[in-house]
């Protein structure tokens, strides 16, 4: 997918600016990314990504094997609160030192966890840059199909819909979405564990769900979610589908 608003986009006073490519990384093993993922990032000279603030990047961790030694790269680090401001002052941040960076007529390539626009930290970064400059994203593995397929758990089949909810949901608003759902994925599910895993309790549906914790990584979990752990990492999610083998 390619942005761009005008030919004006390509130069500032007649000099060429650079290109941004927000590039998927898949939802953690370096062998989901895409072909074109790799060929970008291992040919790119300015390397942008997310990092929590103070700590490491998971999106480059993902990557590192693949970014050259020399290349030049722009940390964004992003603090992990429930105030948006801070968060949006960091993509302000990073947008602002990559605008310099394609300005000057270097392409970046920005890194992002799974996709870059389903959940993607890139589309904050999209939004601040795509009316001023050619973008182009290139998608990634989500986490939701790589759930499903290390849980061996087929999402959804002939006209089944499926509801992508976010685990820090209200309690209320949970129980609604998922009682009038055919086919569910809960993402973020972190600290907010109890509480989800009640709701499928309560529904009487804990035994159709299924918990997978930090996909295709060394310390992955893949269980039913009665057995799954009281404490989930952020990167974790929960699948159900009320149909019986849907898929036959």
């Amino acid at each position: 997918m390619t942005a761009r608003v005008d030919a004006s986009c390509g130069s500032i006073s007649g000099k060429m600016m650079g290109k941004l490519y927000g590039v998927g990384l898949g939802p953690g093993d370096p062998d989901l990314m895409t072909l074109r993922a790799a060929r970008l990032i291992g040919a790119a000279r300015v390397v942008a990504y997310p990092a929590l603030a103070g700590g490491e990047s998971f999106a480059r961790s993902i990557a590192a094997d693949l970014i050259a030694a020399e290349a030049r790269e722009i940390v964004m680090d992003v603090p992990m609160t429930v105030d948006r401001a801070p968060a949006q002052a960091a993509y302000d941040k990073g947008a602002a030192e990559i605008a310099a960076a394609l300005e000057a007529g270097e392409d970046v390539v920005c890194l992002c966890e799974g996709d870059p626009f389903f959940y993607g930290s890139f589309m904050y970064v999209f939004a601040r840059l795509s009316d001023r400059f050619e973008v182009e994203v290139v998608p990634g593995v989500t986490s939701v199909s790589a759930c499903a397929a290390r849980a061996g758990r087929p999402l959804v089949a002939r006209n089944e819909r499926l509801t992508v909810l976010p685990g820090p949901l209200p309690e209320a608003e949970l129980r609604d979405r998922i009682g009038g759902a055919e086919a569910v994925a809960i993402m973020k599910v972190g600290r907010h564990m109890g509480k989800i895993r009640g709701v499928f309790a309560d529904l009487g549906l804990l035994d159709r769900a299924v918990y997978v914790a930090r996909v295709g990584l060394p310390d992955e979990v893949v269980c039913p979610l009665a057995e799954a752990p009281e404490a989930a990492p952020y990167f974790s999610m929960i699948l159900m589908n009320k149909g019986d083998d849907p898929w036959l």
